[in-house]
């Protein structure tokens, strides 16, 4: 599996990544994650709509919880055909807890405990911390990738704006 050791740091430490790198223009790799209800959700059934992936590192820290708060706020004014889907390591249970404490309803919370498929596949798995690496991004109605963003600090939010916009001009 390629390694990759020089695009994120996490409080200013290096930490290499693990997994195939996704690019603009390629497809988006499918994958299998958890759905809080432990059902299996693969990704491919969302063809036909378009997809913001936000992956965050743990819902139980204060950025990942902005972040997708913050995503949760905006879903409601993308429209019906956009989906805004959550991804991290947290237990589907632990997943499902911090959506009804925060009453986040708009977006999907994915879990990739399991196996770390959609970590490995899109270049995000953490080596050593078992984590995904924060990034964004936006996957087209074909399903293809139109936007990427790998936050080069996992502890820094993404840029917002740009992700809205690149969803806007699809």
């Amino acid at each position: 599996m390629p390694e990759v050791t020089d695009a994120v740091t996490m409080k200013g430490n290096a930490v290499t990544l693990i997994g195939n790198s996704v690019e603009v223009g390629s497809d988006a790799p499918d994958c299998t994650l958890t759905a809080n209800d432990l059902s299996e959700y693969k990704l491919s059934s969302l063809k036909g709509k378009k997809v913001i992936l936000s992956v965050v590192p743990s819902l139980d820290t204060p950025i990942c919880d902005l972040q997708t708060k913050r995503f949760n706020q905006e879903a409601s004014g993308l429209g019906d055909d956009v989906v805004v889907l959550t991804i991290s390591m947290d237990l589907p249970f632990a997943q499902k807890r911090w959506c009804g404490a925060t009453g986040s309803g708009q977006v999907v919370t994915l879990s990739d405990h399991r196996t770390a498929e959609f970590g490995e596949a899109y270049g995000l798995l953490v080596k050593g911390l078992r984590l995904l690496a924060r990034a964004v991004f936006v996957v087209d109605a074909n399903g293809t990738v139109q936007y990427k963003q790998l936050v080069p600090e996992i502890t820094n939010e993404p840029n917002y704006d740009d992700v809205i916009a690149a969803v806007k001009n699809l």
